[in-house]
């Protein structure tokens, strides 16, 4: 079983920062490959980013290309989304998703944390 807990989210003006967090429970969170994942009011949920079980091969959305970064820290059991150029269409719940079986798809899903980019 893995537990996964989001944080950091909040209200900021556009052009602003904030990085999220997303701690994990488990003994093999290294093994894992993690995503952060995005859902807007009346809209889908959508892919943001990927990081791979070493952290050395990410993948993101051309959405958010160029201004949020996926990291992890595997000896705090807990990855990170830094997101820099905020814009009002990034606001969405917030959702992280550990991949435990190394072959999709994400099998376990935080709560959500919210963010709201006012313009």
């Amino acid at each position: 079983q893995v537990q996964l807990v989001e944080s950091g989210g909040g209200l900021v003006q556009a052009g602003g920062s904030l990085r999220l967090s997303c701690a994990a429970s488990g003994r093999t969170f290294s093994s894992y490959q993690m995503a952060w994942f995005r859902r807007a009011p009346g809209k889908e949920r959508e892919f943001v980013a990927a990081i791979s079980w070493s952290g050395r091969s990410t993948y993101n959305a051309d959405s958010v290309k160029g201004r949020f970064t996926i990291s992890r820290d595997n000896a705090k059991n807990t990855v990170y989304l830094q997101m820099n150029s905020l814009k009002p269409e990034d606001t969405a719940v917030y959702y992280c998703a550990a991949d435990t079986n190394g072959a999709g798809p994400y099998d376990y899903w935080g709560q959500g944390t919210q963010v709201t980019v006012s313009s």
